[in-house]
């Protein structure tokens, strides 16, 4: 293995687990640090509105493209891809349900819908290179 695939690898294992560490404080920790409020979580971009009564998460959204991105650079070419994205998926579910039982955190139909098209956006453009490459 190449040392620029191991540091890949590192990398995406240590943003993973620094994913892991923020979503299950209890608050926001970003919010704490900007803000010195735990209890406001900042907004990169507004979110995508679908309609009225439904929207998706653009912060989650862009974290998993993020996350799903350095995973997919970590194992393109390999045989580990598939469960990378299988992993990536059900982190994605299980994440957003410890929200239901960790203080001060809730879940939501949609940051788990942002979770769950950033990967799917990741993996559309990863199979269509591949393709037509």
């Amino acid at each position: 293995m190449k040392i620029k695939n191991k540091f890949s690898i590192l990398g995406f294992h240590s943003v993973n687990l620094i994913l892991i560490i923020f979503y299950l404080y209890p608050g926001s920790i970003l919010g704490c640090y900007l803000y010195n409020n735990c209890h406001i979580q900042p907004q990169i971009t507004a979110n995508f509105i679908i309609s009225p009564d439904y929207w998706i998460s653009s912060n989650h959204f862009y974290v998993f493209i993020f996350l799903s991105a350095l995973g997919t650079l970590a194992y393109r070419n390999t045989k580990k891809i598939r469960y990378l994205n299988i992993y990536l998926f059900l982190l994605s579910i299980v994440l957003e349900l410890f929200h239901l039982v960790i203080p001060n955190r809730g879940f939501e139909w949609s940051d788990l819908f942002g979770n769950i098209l950033g990967l799917i956006f990741v993996i559309i453009i990863y199979k269509g290179k591949n393709r037509y490459a």
